[in-house]
């Protein structure tokens, strides 16, 4: 038993990482170090480094970075592109770092796996906020901001402590994404066919010749 609740414990680790680093990276990287010194957690080894007193801080520094510019339209669309680069790879290096030194085939794995998902969230994050950012008061970018944080902290927290709760959250998660992104998809190509016709010169309409006209002699 004492094995199956450790399996349990390590395989929403992996998941709540992964899934965490795709919408904020360095919210998700301070709980777990947070959670990790306080005692409410035992980060595996490969993770442990999590814990150290100056990746915290940098952590809680970039995640207060953040914080500002997720909350101003336009600066938080070019800070989701950058971290494009960087939210994916990360979530693959978190769940591979989850999982330990169980086998290389494992880690694998559970590195494609993060890596998928943080990809998921990114993207479902990056668009979401991309269309919000059409309307131009700040009332509903500066609320996704803050629910996306909570959300990042609580599922960190829900894993860590719930696993089987964080599970059943996953799943709905997952399949709301899942209904969620084709739809993002076909917002962000409209909004970028708009977009392209503002800057498009309209053509004037060649001049009607005599015989179009139907002017005769």
């Amino acid at each position: 038993m004492e094995q199956v609740n450790e399996i349990t414990r390590i395989i929403a680790l992996t998941m709540g990482a992964a899934w965490a680093a795709g919408i904020n990276l360095y919210a998700a990287i301070a709980t777990l170090g947070i959670l990790s010194v306080t005692g409410n957690m035992t980060l595996p080894p490969d993770l442990q480094v999590l814990a150290n007193p100056i990746v915290i801080s940098a952590a809680c520094l970039m995640f207060a970075v953040e914080f500002i510019a997720d909350k101003m339209p336009g600066v938080d669309t070019g800070w989701d592109t950058i971290h494009t680069f960087i939210r994916i790879p990360a979530g693959a290096l978190l769940a591979a770092g989850a999982v330990g030194e169980l086998n290389p085939a494992v880690s694998l794995a559970a590195a494609l796996l993060g890596g998928t998902l943080a990809a998921g969230t990114h993207g479902m994050k990056a668009g979401s906020r991309l269309l919000i950012n059409t309307s131009p008061e700040p009332l509903t970018n500066w609320t996704a901001s803050i629910v996306e944080d909570i959300m990042v902290i609580g599922g960190i927290w829900a894993a860590v402590n719930h696993p089987w709760l964080f599970f059943v959250l996953m799943a709905i998660f997952i399949l709301l994404m899942i209904w969620l992104l084709p739809k993002l998809w076909r917002g962000i190509k409209m909004l970028a066919a708009k977009i392209k016709a503002l800057f498009t010169p309209r053509q004037a309409s060649p001049p009607l010749n005599r015989e179009d006209s139907g002017i005769t002699e």
